[in-house]
This record gives structure tokens, C-alpha cells and sequence, in this order.
């Protein structure tokens, strides 16, 4: 009797198994040891990147830091300091916080922002008015004043103006150096107190022109002195 694969075959017809192709085995890669060596190497390196930044990271330093704001001019006490530990680079003067003590009864020399780190430069045994100087208040309407307002320690020149409405005077004005201490915020008519140190020969001709309202301001660059 003829079975059905010899039947098939008769037929012309081949098991399914007979007609499936041989499978193709891909060559193997080759290794390559140069790039195996760089990687490693690679890996080498970023540890000890990260080594060094943890370490550099843990390397921190007590320094002082405004507890408070306070403005150019004003004497520090003890309650306007406070510590805290920063890591930084060694090239950047601060105040370091066994030294706090000594800032206490000093000057501001400049705008001190609450959170602001402290550098022996923005301190000043000097107070504000110096030998030969007096403060005078000059008070600026809201057109007299720039439009980037004033801050302690913007340098002016005070000029003479002629009477509102007049005309200008021949010749060059008078005008006086002053140096700004504080400036208060504008009131209800937007009239803006400043409070300047000037040469103590020139405090009367101010006094008189801050009375009068006769004067205007120009505003000098930091490096020109009073």
C-alpha cells in the first residue's frame, strides 16, 4: 500500500520540511582592542571626574553673610551678620566668620543686601561725613530725577539753574561735587529726598540752593572723585 508522502511525491509534490532553505549563520565580529581599551579609559576618567567634584564639593569655608540689609553708610551691628559655609574659589576675598566681630561698629561701604556675602571691601572704618565734609538734604521733584533713580554712591555734580521760566545765564554755572548717602522713596507729589556729602566750604551755597530749588543734578561716573 503507498503512503501518503509517497503519494505526494509521485504527485510532484515534496514535504513542506524538504522546501524550507537552510539558514544563514552571519559572520562573527571581530573584536577590536584599541576601541575596548578606549572605553575603559573613558570610564577611568569620568570617575575621576566625579571624584574630584565630590571633593571639591565637600570643601567648604565659614564665611560671613548679611542677616539684614543695610544701606551704604550705615554702622553694622552684630544682629546684620550671620555665617554660613560656601565653597569657593580661592581667588575671592570674604570675610570669614571667625573674623565677624570685627565688621560690627564699621561702615557699609556700599549697599549690603540680606544673603549677600561679605568682602573686607564693602566695609569702612570711616563713617560717612569725613573730616572737611558736611551732609546736606536735597530735595528733587520727580523731573530732576534720572530716570534710573539715585543710589548711594552715585557722584553728582550740583549746578546752578536760573529762575523757572528764565533764561540761562551767560557764561558757565557755578556747580559743586557731592557724593549721594541715601536716597528716600519718592512722596505723594513724587518729591524725592537725597541726602549728599560735599566739601564743608561748599554745605552753605547748597543749603541755600536746596531751599530755593535753583540747582539741578548731573550724574558723574564712579571714578571721578569729589
Amino acid at each position: 500500500m503507498t503512503t501518503t508522502s509517497e503519494k505526494q511525491k509521485l504527485n510532484g509534490q515534496r514535504d513542506a520540511t524538504e522546501l524550507r532553505p537552510a539558514g544563514l549563520v552571519g559572520p562573527r565580529g571581530r573584536r577590536r582592542p584599541a576601541l575596548l581599551v578606549a572605553g575603559v579609559a573613558m570610564v577611568a576618567l569620568g570617575a575621576l571626574a566625579v571624584a574630584w567634584l565630590v571633593s571639591s564639593a565637600g570643601q567648604r569655608t565659614d564665611v560671613v553673610v548679611m542677616a539684614r540689609d543695610v544701606a551704604y553708610g550705615s554702622t553694622i551691628v552684630a544682629g546684620d551678620l550671620g555665617t554660613t559655609a560656601v565653597s569657593v574659589d580661592p581667588t575671592v576675598r570674604l570675610v570669614q566668620a571667625d573674623d565677624a566681630s570685627t565688621l560690627v561698629g564699621q561702615v557699609a561701604a556700599t549697599n549690603l543686601a540680606r544673603g549677600s556675602l561679605v568682602e573686607p571691601a564693602d566695609v569702612t572704618q570711616m563713617g560717612v561725613v569725613g573730616p572737611d565734609e558736611v551732609l546736606v538734604p536735597l530735595p528733587l521733584s520727580a523731573d530732576r530725577v534720572p530716570a534710573g533713580g539715585l543710589a548711594a554712591g552715585d557722584r553728582l555734580l550740583v549746578v546752578d539753574a536760573p529762575p523757572l521760566g528764565a533764561d540761562p545765564a551767560t557764561g558757565a554755572p557755578e556747580s559743586f561735587q557731592a557724593r549721594v548717602v541715601r536716597a528716600g522713596p519718592p512722596d505723594i507729589n513724587g518729591l524725592v529726598m537725597v541726602d549728599v556729602v560735599a566739601a564743608a566750604a561748599d554745605g552753605p551755597a547748597l543749603a541755600t540752593r536746596a531751599a530755593t530749588g535753583r540747582f539741578a543734578i548731573v550724574v558723574q561716573p564712579a571714578q571721578v572723585a569729589p
